[in-house]
């Protein structure tokens, strides 16, 4: 599971020209009075997760420099193909928004039906962040490191089961990767999104969990969960005792959990210009970037074209990797 590479590319010349269109564009769709009613952001999972804690940051913010009001509206279900489905066949009037997850660009290859079309049926506004993804256990268990966590697995083999936010999102197929490179039997248990995935193992209903880093990170913190590895290139720079992956000897082990700004297909691309520019700016801001870097997000605060190239790289990348893992479509 290879993370994406960070050197120039034809998205970074992208990149630039979009933002020079932003800025022509974003006073236009003010002008026309956008917007005159409450804005509708759905995010296709339960509270708690990490795309519902970028939406709630963004959307009290972009509401208050719009002069009007973001209302999150959570859509859980079928690892995020319910609530992005709902948003891709929502008017394009700029009143019904996507703020969505990596399952966008992973459901087109673990499905064989999914009730939208990720580059025909949206107009990306912007790449928010990303952040790492992480092993968990609960510090009941007694295990502190991944090799004590394989050495339970294989001497217990029926024994742990895993939560995650949901098939097919990445913290899933992080964890099935995991399973094959170590050769180990843990069950999974996939919920409607990070934050019931969390609750699950607090409770001690599973053992283990594969999450996004956001939604776990101060039960880290408080000592509720145990962190057993990250699934980054490089530590996070708050918990600097958690080890990656690769430092623990698996080569080329990077998966995260992206989020993503989407309006339907056919929404004005002046509203679409404003609303990107709007995210942007704030995302850029001292005080929200730290805040959400202290949450566990690498802030990416990318206009359109940084999120469709995501969404054109991502797709295929998926279908490979989903292939290769012997996972077939459901």
């Amino acid at each position: 599971m290879t993370g994406r590479s960070a050197g120039p590319s034809r998205r970074s010349i992208l990149k630039g020209c979009s933002a020079l269109a932003i800025a022509g564009l974003a006073g236009r769709a003010k002008a026309a009075g956008y917007p005159e009613r409450p804005i509708k952001v759905i995010v296709p999972f339960a509270p708690g997760g990490p795309t519902d804690i970028m939406a709630r940051i963004l959307g009290t913010h972009l509401g208050e420099a719009l002069g009007g009001t973001i209302v999150v509206e959570n859509r859980p279900g079928g690892g995020g193909n319910i609530g992005i489905g709902i948003a891709a066949h929502a008017e394009p009037d700029g009143y019904t928004l996507l703020i969505t997850s990596s399952a966008y660009v992973v459901n087109p290859g673990l499905y064989a039906k999914i009730p939208y079309d990720p580059v025909r049926d949206f107009a990306p506004i912007a790449e928010l962040g990303t952040s790492p993804n992480v092993i968990l256990v609960n510090p009941k268990l007694g295990i502190n490191s991944v090799a004590e966590l394989i050495a339970r697995a294989k001497a217990h083999p029926d024994e742990l089961n895993y939560a995650s936010p949901g098939l097919g999102t990445t913290p899933h197929l992080a964890g099935e990767l995991f399973k094959i490179m170590s050769q180990i039997q843990m069950t999974h248990v996939p919920f409607s999104g990070a934050g019931p995935a969390i609750q699950a193992i607090l409770s001690g209903t599973t053992q283990v969990a594969f999450a996004a880093l956001p939604p776990a990170h101060p039960h880290i913190e408080s000592g509720a969960l145990k962190a057993l590895a990250l699934t980054g290139i490089h530590r996070w720079f708050n918990l600097p005792d958690v080890p990656t992956m690769i430092e623990l000897g698996y080569r080329d082990f990077v998966s995260d959990t992206f989020q993503g700004f989407l309006a339907p297909a056919n929404t004005p691309s002046s509203v679409v210009a404003l609303l990107s520019a709007k995210s942007i700016e704030i995302l850029k801001t001292p005080k929200i970037a730290e805040q959400l870097r202290n949450d566990g997000f690498e802030v990416l605060a990318n206009g359109p074209d940084g999120m469709r190239g995501r969404i054109a790289d991502e797709v295929p990348k998926w279908r490979n990797i989903i292939a290769k893992a012997g996972i077939k479509p459901v």
